[in-house]
């Protein structure tokens, strides 16, 4: 069966639309993975799939109304247009109502050019040399466990202001999971990619056996207050989720963390002790990521209405002190403030910092080494304080060295107190987040220290 091309269905879309305005836009994706357990090989695959969505804008003549109805596969266009805008009258007004978006952004793509594509061939480097570590842990009898994830997604955006933009996304991951033949001890080492040509198993696998060695000796601690070095990773799981929660229209109205406390936003206030940046960049290399505005539902950090709309570079903070928010157009429009587009990518850095983790655990008399935090979930929106468990690794170090492998925690904290409270931060490197994976893989962390992270209880977990 022949497939229209993604151009000729949003071009279709749009011709077929009666509404006020409209927005179409596909996204065509294919997959390759790879799975093991215990040292072996178990599945592999590849699939392909087509998402069409449809967002239609109707004046009611109370306001402008906006419906989406999405499909999957080779829907019938005028059906999906027709669903759409009836969706938009039943709506009603839309709060963040602006004129649609018409101006081309930088980084528009070849709106002509065909869908980019991944194939189980990606691996073809990366297979052999997996095989490679599987043969050396049966000599360590140890177990390795995981799976890597390649993705291209190309979507094609049009609008019935005359936009035509088409982005590439490859989204890749590996995570390892090492354990020792009893399943007594567990560790995990992951990183992210573009192409997997930057992915090194030795090196993933060298980090496991490392890990593994060090979880040999086991010491049990109680639950307290620990210097704690946070590796890249952990560091990841937490500024993510500081980052999600970084709605202007929610600090502004006392909701999150990012209010001020008698009204409005701490924009301009010191969050971070040492001079740091966190910042979002679409061209940042090797975290490249749309330039551009993809939005299929309204929410407090993104707006239909503004399909299409640049994303450029931002410092969300920047000296330590914070500089923006995510905020809509029609939020920017209501609080005369400038709009902000949130970025699918995500930069912690100290300036000059060049420390590594390594060097880190160096310089430490007595502390803890975390590997990652999983089951992250807030606690109190009004101080970001957020509650999990470690995960796969938590290790003791004394005198400059780990000295073996201690109990779970669950921890408390909130990842912007911590801005206050880091005492050193090393250099920045990308890095996989454990626990935000499936939705958020591009981003450079820092290892960090902090003299008194919270382990509020100890975990069961093992």
């Amino acid at each position: 069966m022949t497939y229209p091309t993604p151009q000729d269905v949003v071009e279709k879309a749009l011709a077929a639309s009666s509404a006020d305005g409209q927005v179409a836009f596909v996204v065509e994706s294919s997959e390759a993975n790879l799975r093991w357990a215990s040292n072996s090989l178990t599945t592999n695959g590849a699939m392909r799939s087509r998402q069409v969505v449809v967002v239609s804008f109707v004046d009611g003549g109370a306001g402008m109304a906006a419906g989406t109805v999405a499909r999957t596969g080779s829907p019938d266009v005028a059906e999906l247009v027709a669903a759409s805008e009836q969706a938009a009258r039943d709506a009603g007004p839309a709060k963040d109502a602006m004129p649609l978006v018409a101006e081309t952004p930088p980084g528009a793509g070849d709106w002509d050019a065909e869908p980019a594509e991944t194939s189980i061939g990606v691996f073809a480097d990366f297979a052999p040399a997996l095989g490679q570590a599987f043969g050396e842990a049966r000599n360590r009898d140890e177990l390795l466990f995981g799976y890597a994830e390649h993705a291209m997604e190309t979507t094609y955006l049009g609008t019935s202001t005359g936009l035509r933009l088409r982005h590439d996304q490859p989204t890749g991951r590996v995570e390892l999971n090492g354990k020792s033949s009893d399943m007594g001890r567990s560790v995990w080492a992951g990183t992210g990619t573009r192409d997997f040509a930057d992915v090194s198993v030795e090196a993933l696998a060298g980090e496991v056996a490392r890990k593994l060695g060090w979880s040999r000796r086991r010491v049990e601690l109680p639950a307290g207050r620990y210097e704690t070095l946070l590796p890249p990773s952990t560091v990841s799981d937490l500024m993510i989720y500081a980052y999600w929660t970084m709605e202007a229209r929610d600090a502004d109205e006392g909701r999150n963390v990012y209010a001020k406390r008698g009204g409005g936003n701490r924009i301009g206030e010191r969050l971070a002790a040492l001079p740091l940046t966190l910042r979002s960049d679409p061209f940042e290399p090797g975290l490249e990521t749309s330039p551009f505005a993809v939005v299929s539902g309204s929410s407090g950090a993104a707006s239909v209405f503004d399909n299409g709309m640049a994303t450029p570079a931002v410092d969300w903070i920047s000296g330590g002190v914070l500089t923006n928010l995510i905020r809509p157009r029609a939020w920017a429009l209501k609080t005369t403030a400038p709009a902000t587009a949130a970025v699918d990518n995500l930069v912690l850095e100290l300036p000059g910092a060049t420390a590594t983790q390594d060097e880190m655990v160096a310089a430490t008399d007595r502390g803890l080494l975390l590997t990652t935090l999983w089951y992250i979930r807030e606690v109190d929106p009004q101080t970001l304080l957020l509650t999990g468990l470690t995960r796969d690794g938590v290790f003791l170090v004394e005198g400059g060295e780990v000295v073996g492998a201690v109990n779970n925690f669950r921890f408390n904290e909130s990842p912007v107190d911590l801005l206050t409270r880091m005492t050193e931060v090393g250099r920045t490197e990308r890095t996989l987040p454990r626990e935000w994976n499936d939705w958020f893989t591009r981003a450079a962390m820092p290892p960090v220290r902090v003299p008194d992270f919270n382990m509020s209880s100890v975990s069961p977990a093992s």
